[in-house]
Order: C-alpha cells, then sequence, then structure tokens
C-alpha cells in the first residue's frame, strides 16, 4: 500500500510541469520593467516577482526551448587599463631615450653654436655702446 503511494507520488512530481506560460502572461509587464526594479516617480520600485520565481521562470522556458527576451542589456568594456603608466610606457621610453641619444652629438654641436652667436652679439652691443 505505501509502496503504492509512493509511486503516485512519483508519477505526479514527475508529470507536473512549471506553469511557465501562465507565469509568463501574468508578469509579462513587470518582467518588461526591468531586471531588478524601476524608477517610478522619483522612487525605486521593486518587481512584482522576486529574483528566485523571475530565474525559474526563466530556466523552464529556456528548457522548453523558448527564448528569454527580458536580460539586461550589457554594458560595454572597460577601456581603461590596469597596473601602472609608468610600467606600460617604460619600453617606449627607453627606445625614445636611445634614438636621443643617437642625436645627441648634433644637439652638442647646435647648442654650442647658439650659445656661441648669442655671446658674439653680446660683444657686438658692448662694443657699439
Amino acid at each position: 500500500m505505501a509502496g503504492k503511494a509512493a509511486q503516485s507520488v512519483v508519477k505526479a512530481v514527475g508529470e507536473y510541469q512549471y506553469p511557465w506560460r501562465e507565469k509568463l502572461a501574468k508578469y509579462k509587464v513587470e518582467l518588461s520593467k526591468g531586471v531588478w526594479g524601476y524608477w517610478e516617480l522619483g522612487a525605486w520600485k521593486p518587481l512584482g516577482i522576486s529574483a528566485r520565481h523571475r530565474a525559474r521562470l526563466r530556466k523552464e522556458m529556456l528548457i522548453a526551448g523558448q527564448d528569454w527576451p527580458y536580460n539586461p542589456e550589457k554594458k560595454e568594456m572597460r577601456s581603461k587599463m590596469k597596473g601602472h603608466k609608468c610600467d606600460r610606457i617604460a619600453a617606449e621610453r627607453r627606445e625614445n631615450t636611445a634614438n636621443l641619444m643617437q642625436k645627441m652629438p648634433e644637439m652638442l654641436l647646435a647648442y654650442k653654436k647658439r650659445r656661441w652667436e648669442k655671446k658674439m652679439k653680446e660683444e657686438e652691443k658692448a662694443k657699439d655702446k
């Protein structure tokens, strides 16, 4: 007798289907308002369906092969890089330094020439006075 009762309970549980179509029809308006809630007249209103029931409804709908259109929109990817900036640009700076060191003799000659020209101008001014 107990075996038959247990079998009937197992059969009833096995045949039970979560009524996702009825639940979806009932909560369609609530689900379209957002995932967690929505602002109404300057106040935050939580959804009329709990997150647990929302997740179960979504799961049953996906198992049935239906599409779930109420997913939240994806945010854009973070473009800011992590870490210290000096570590990221160190190789670039070393390359720039090497290039500048190649140009250094020319730069020194140009500097000495400018200094010499300035000195000559000052001496000419001193002679003219």
